[in-house]
């Protein structure tokens, strides 16, 4: 697959993702997807593009560089609060697994943190290979076979013998998580093989250390949550004064290398065959 860089003779200062994501998400949630919006700077999506499992809209126009034409979701409500955002040409209400769309119709597809929720992957790989032209670049990312062993309350029951409640623990943050899959890299491999796509490249991260912000961040994230229920956004005052602590505590885990061999995630780029 082809990658673009940056023009140099129209320079535009980078992005900067993690604080793009601060100041409108709790800061869990941020800190995952400011590393996820940073991984797609050189990848080409051709148009038209697929964002499978869009949900509200608010990762696409962070991460990519232009409105993308269709995102697709089963769940109506993030389908209207990405139509206020207008961060996609065309919206669509639809499972996974039946796509309203001809045979060959898009030329990219991304999926980001999304895969991991569904129970049926099989027949979701398989209808978006159909949608998909020949060639085409599928992006995906999603939890891996460090996700469960890496969390650090699990880890903590283990070492003083309790390893039935680590096991239980684990059972509990992947049921809260709404993870279905959380697999290695063959795993993947087989499976998109089976649905028609081939692997380009592949690579691990999110550190140990960064899945601990993460997974700590579902209980002291409660505030972020209250704000959400009560006045419809995550953070109340999206300043950099107010954010600037938050940011010190996360921006270490930002600023990892973006590959390593111990990472709770892994990022694919694949093709359609």
């Amino acid at each position: 697959m082809k990658s673009t860089q940056s023009s140099t003779t129209n320079l535009q200062p980078p992005t900067d993702y993690l604080w793009e994501m601060l100041s409108t998400l709790p800061y869990f949630r941020a800190l995952l997807r400011a590393v996820e919006a940073r991984a797609y700077t050189d990848i080409d999506l051709p148009a038209p593009t697929l964002d499978l499992g869009c949900g509200d809209g608010h990762f696409a126009p962070i991460a990519f560089p232009r409105p993308l034409e269709v995102g697709v979701d089963p769940w109506w409500e993030p389908l209207l609060e990405a139509g206020k955002r207008k961060t996609y040409q065309s919206l669509a209400q639809a499972d996974g697994a039946a796509q309203p769309f001809p045979d060959e119709y898009f030329a990219s597809a991304a999926s980001n943190s999304v895969l991991e929720h569904i129970p049926h992957l099989d027949e979701v790989l398989a209808e978006t290979a159909r949608v998909l032209q020949p060639g085409a670049p599928f992006i995906l990312c999603v939890p891996n076979h460090n996700f469960l062993p890496t969390l650090s309350l699990g880890r903590f029951l283990d070492r003083i013998g309790l390893r039935r409640f680590g096991d239980a623990y684990r059972a509990f943050f992947n049921r809260i998580s709404r993870h279905h899959h959380c697999d290695a890299p063959e795993v993947w491999q087989a499976r998109l093989e089976k649905a028609g796509f081939e692997i380009v490249r592949w690579w691990h991260y999110f550190s140990p250390g960064a899945l601990n912000a993460l997974e700590w961040g579902h209980y002291f994230g409660l505030p972020a949550w209250v704000s959400k229920l009560l006045f419809g956004r995550w953070i109340l005052s999206p300043t950099r004064w107010n954010l600037s602590l938050t940011r010190r505590l996360v921006e270490r885990y930002y600023n990892e290398p973006p590959e390593m061999d111990n990472g709770a995630y892994s990022f694919y780029i694949t093709r359609k065959r």
